[in-house]
């Protein structure tokens, strides 16, 4: 780099040949490739809250099981159940694999958020191609959202006590 550039065309041509080689580097990153233990499963945790959810996939007929219950049992209200399939929808595998999970912690909803989570970090390590809608319908993000703590002096995280003139 003992040249100087003395002109914008001369700029723009340099830039031009540090941008083509920087889309050649883009198209040469190394494809993802798939993660499965000796028995064809692939693992995954899931959280939501304070929940944690231990996920498990493997090729099959479409059965979810969550802490040794069939998900219907578990997660009784159809919402919650919904959101446990939407995974397999966005991804277009619905039926395709049985699931089982472990989940402690936090509540029914945050439980079948954490299951969620778990399940689409699982699909996308079982095949990469499922990742971009997977990722594009922003199920591989961790909802970060918690309960705010209480504080000292408030009667919970931000509501006053009742004020009383007399």
């Amino acid at each position: 780099m003992t040249d100087e550039i003395k002109s914008l065309e001369e700029l723009g041509s340099v830039a031009e040949g540090t941008g083509a080689a920087a889309a050649d580097a883009v198209d040469e990153a190394p494809a993802r490739e798939p993660v499965r233990d000796e028995l064809g499963r692939s693992y995954a945790t899931g959280k939501r809250k304070d929940a944690v959810a231990r996920v498990w996939i493997r090729p099959g007929s479409g059965k979810v099981t969550v802490n040794g219950k069939d998900m219907n049992s578990y997660f009784a209200r159809p919402v919650l159940q919904m959101i446990l399939r939407q995974p397999f929808q966005v991804a277009g595998v619905e039926d395709q694999f049985d699931v089982v999970a472990t989940v402690r912690g936090g509540g029914l909803s945050g439980q079948a958020g954490a299951v969620k989570h778990g399940i689409s970090k699982a699909l996308q390590l079982y095949d990469p191609s499922l990742r971009p809608a997977l990722k594009a319908a922003g199920f591989l993000t961790r909802d970060s959202r918690v309960v705010e703590r209480k504080k000292y002096g408030k009667r919970k995280a931000r509501r006053s006590f009742q004020f009383s003139k007399r």
